[in-house]
């Protein structure tokens, strides 16, 4: 039985976490539960066809993240999980008409390659609002029933479960190489020592501190995410489809009346977890444009997360350079929720010696890591 340890519990060493002990590895999964971590954070729509993102690396995990949720979705319920924070709902795009006629032009370009769209409809304001009743009346919009809406906690916490019911252990703590003269043993929490054939590392936006001990440098930072949560009386939202609203804001409700409206893309202010004024005032003045209904919504809460970004805004997958049993994948930024899942399942492959679904090169590891 071949051993594995991940480092770091977020969607995508949850993920691996699962696979792996799915295909009989010995698996330990090792986190130390920083504040803002973006998983937990996170409420995730599933739809990357209609992204005007045009890097094809990119489009290409994440497509293929979309495609493979319903077949984990059967995994994890095969194991008993039912509660996953996945539900197919679509997608109501809100933007203005000539906005819309270039995403719809692209939705069906790309739906040729991607089946699992669905349907796409352009919509009235008039049939947007049977849709989605908050959404305002200036706007049309471009449905997509192929879309999702995740919860990255409700996910990330039943991939866990799963994998611990696989036999995956799961240990709290501050995770550092144990080495053997130059080559990686293992990892050392504050009072444990583990031992594994590979080391894996998803640490998210806090990977880099990681690797100082071999001399690397990691080129991750810290991408800040403001959240608001809101409340809603009297509306069944739970089969609402998701909203994108103008200026790259989202609307995603659940059940019960939750809504969630995000989220910033701050670059600069590194692990402050403060909410701001200016940060909440964004949301809610770009929200109210696309879905001014939700003026009388109760303010429910707020929180903060931190996206892992790379200078390419691209993420990376690969063997470390010169440690042949450390393997690494991060930088997933806002696409977490879509692709982590996916690219969870490639690491576990990867780690494992087993052959992969993807290239490699496109998500190339060593543009990220320098020498101290």
């Amino acid at each position: 039985m071949k051993s594995i340890i991940i480092i770091g519990a977020g969607i995508l060493g949850a993920s691996a976490a699962f696979h792996a002990a799915k295909a009989g590895a010995d698996v330990t999964l090792v986190d130390r539960e920083d504040e803002g971590q973006a998983t937990g954070a996170a409420a995730g729509i599933v739809c990357p066809w209609i992204s005007q993102r045009r890097n094809m690396a990119w489009y290409g995990l994440a497509k293929s993240g979309a495609a493979y949720y319903p077949k984990l979705i059967d995994q994890l319920e095969a194991q008993g999980e039912k509660e996953t924070g996945y539900k197919q709902v679509g997608i109501v795009s809100i933007h203005e008409a000539s906005k819309l006629d270039k995403m719809e032009q692209k939705a069906f370009e790309r739906r040729e390659g991607a089946p699992e769209m669905g349907e796409i409809r352009r919509l009235s304001s008039e049939e947007t609002k049977r849709l989605f009743p908050y959404a305002s009346d200036e706007y049309g919009s471009l449905y997509v029933s192929g879309a999702a809406r995740v919860d990255g906690l409700e996910m990330r916490n039943a991939l866990i479960r799963a994998a611990v019911k696989l036999g995956a252990k799961q240990v709290k703590g501050s995770a550092q190489f144990l080495m053997d003269g130059s080559k990686v043993i293992g990892v050392k929490t504050e009072d444990q020592e583990f031992f594994a054939d590979s080391i894996v590392s998803t640490g998210g936006a806090w990977a880099s501190d990681l690797f100082e001990t071999l001399g690397l440098k990691l080129a991750i930072v810290p991408q800040k995410a403001q959240i608001l949560h809101l409340r809603v009386e009297g509306q069944q939202t739970g089969d609402w489809p998701v909203a994108m609203v103008p200026n790259g804001l989202y609307v995603v409700p659940f059940a019960d009346g939750r809504v969630v409206a995000g989220a910033t893309h701050e670059n600069d202010a590194g692990f402050d977890t403060k909410l701001t004024a200016g940060g909440v005032f964004h949301i809610l003045n770009r929200t109210l444009e696309g879905v001014p209904g939700l003026a009388s919504a109760e303010m429910a809460g707020a929180g903060t997360g931190f996206r892992p970004s790379t200078p390419s805004a691209l993420p990376f997958i690969g063997q470390v350079p010169e440690y042949p049993n450390v393997y690494a994948a991060n930088g997933l930024g806002s696409s977490g929720l879509t692709a982590g899942p996916y690219l969870g399942g490639q690491l576990a492959k990867l780690a494992l010696g087993e052959p992969l679904d993807i290239d490699l090169s496109l998500y190339d590891i060593e543009e990220v890591f320098q020498k101290r």
